[in-house]
């Protein structure tokens, strides 16, 4: 209920009136109901800046009239008796509404880009959560860093260095409001609309829209079973400004970037004073083998901007991404950081900051890797028995979905068959820039919780082919 406006002395209509016209429509709106107390006098009166008699008046009337009751030292409150009179509804014009990929709904079956939420620590992360709370001083009431809480930056440097081989300081370290704010730091920072740059075909499609609605010229370069073809990328924009590749699990086929290609990458950067955005999205979770290097490790002339996120490995809500950037960038990005103020909230980086720094996000990943590979092992049987014939499951090394490549029908009518059953599909050729070269169906498996769920999910999948 808003009622402290200040009133308009230059109206012909007194200031009491004013005041009784401004009750009667909240009473008229339902802002104000039977029982409710309103304003002491004196407190209104202060609040608006008028003499305590305009109020008085104003409370006189609505007594009069039967719509305040005043009960003496307990206050004034809308009389119990008064009710609302009965109109018929005004028709409310319709809104039109846009869809969203991320609209805050719960998530659906088979969903991508989710970790498991069943299995994720909730109370240790409420109980580092209410530490960091407890513990913030003055730093937690001020204007934060722009380029993101010092104790998550600094424990960021550690991990990377440990985990995926980079050498970086903390000053190289850039917390962002998820993986789109690290893309539009980069694009702010250092390309310009009209931009040329590698992107693999297919790819992933909300790094594609950020891109091109910065105004960058896209380029799709193809990806086989050795990742994205260099020399492709070479014949069709020798001289592109950049490019953005996911070398560690390429999204969304799942294939790695052949140590012949990472070098070739490197190298053409250095030759055109290119720029490399690697997305390291999810490598953390591989289940043959050892995690791969990022290709930033093999970095000698500063060329390759580090993003990673920690979306897929703790939980999408906390809105919060990395970027690793050359030494020589660390101006320019902090400038660009301090203009554009994308981070995210202090309290969640300093709890993410405990996280690392004591050790739990180490346990959380090992204990996740052995559930994710036993959970993509229920779809991935459950997907074959169902399908049979229709369909080929790919098994990569990791990540967090599987391809389920089709060898007859259309993907694109499957996947919104599923998703209209509710299953949150996703149709493969959705995911090229040009004309798809292949069909599948992409499912997340994160969430799957048992092995009768899965082959309940995959036999209902089945039934909804075209």
């Amino acid at each position: 209920m808003t009622l402290n406006g200040a009133l308009d002395s230059r109206l012909a209509l007194p200031l009491y009136r004013q005041l009784y016209q401004r009750f009667r429509q909240a009473l008229d709106e339902g802002r104000l109901r039977p029982g409710d107390r309103v304003p002491a006098v004196r407190a209104l009166a202060a609040e608006l800046n008028v003499a305590r008699g305009t109020v008085e008046m104003a409370y006189q009337q609505l007594i009069a009239e039967g719509f305040l009751l005043p009960r003496g030292p307990a206050g004034t409150i809308v009389s119990p008796q008064w009710s609302r009179p009965t109109a018929p509804p005004a028709a409310v014009p319709s809104v039109p509404t846009a869809s969203a990929t991320h609209a805050g709904g719960a998530p659906l079956p088979l969903q991508l880009g989710l970790p498991a939420l069943d299995a994720f620590p909730r109370k240790l992360w409420t109980r580092l959560a209410a530490r960091q709370l407890r513990s913030q001083g003055l730093e937690g009431l001020v204007y934060p860093d722009a380029r993101g809480h010092a104790g998550l930056r600094a424990a960021l440097a550690t991990y990377l260095g440990l985990s995926r081989g980079i050498a970086c300081r903390p000053e190289q370290v850039f917390v962002c409001a998820g993986y789109r704010a690290c893309l539009d730091l980069i694009v702010q920072t250092l390309l310009a609309p009209g931009a040329a740059c590698w992107f693999e075909e297919p790819g992933y499609f909300i790094a594609r829209r950020v891109l091109q609605d910065a105004g960058l010229e896209l380029v799709p370069v193809p990806v086989d079973a050795a990742g994205l073809d260099v020399a492709a990328g070479l014949a069709r924009a020798p001289t592109a400004r950049c490019a953005l590749v996911t070398p560690s699990h390429q999204s969304p086929l799942g294939v790695s970037l052949a140590l012949p290609r990472r070098l070739a990458l490197l190298d053409w950067a250095g030759r055109q004073n290119a720029w490399i955005i690697e997305d390291d999205y999810d490598s953390e979770y591989r289940y043959q083998g050892k995690p791969l290097p990022a290709l930033k490790s093999l970095d000698d002339g500063g060329r390759v901007l580090y993003t990673g996120t920690f979306s897929k490995v703790l939980f999408p809500g906390l809105r919060l991404a990395y970027l690793v950037v050359p030494p020589a960038q660390v101006a320019a990005f902090s400038r660009s950081a301090d203009r554009l103020h994308n981070h995210a909230p202090l309290l969640l980086q300093g709890t993410v900051a405990s996280f690392l720094e004591e050790g739990h996000f180490a346990r959380h990943l090992n204990r996740m890797r052995t559930l994710y590979r036993q959970r993509r092992l229920w779809l991935a049987e459950a997907l074959a028995n169902a399908l049979g014939d229709a369909a080929r499951i790919e098994l990569q090394a990791g990540g967090l979905h599987l391809l389920a490549r089709l060898t007859q029908g259309d993907d694109r009518r499957w996947a919104e068959a599923a998703q209209a059953d509710g299953l949150a599909v996703q149709a493969l050729s959705r995911w090229y820039l040009e004309t798809p070269s292949a069909q599948g169906l992409l499912l997340g498996f994160t969430n799957v919780a048992s092995a009768a769920e899965a082959v309940a999910l995959a036999r209902r999948l089945a039934q909804l082919a075209p």
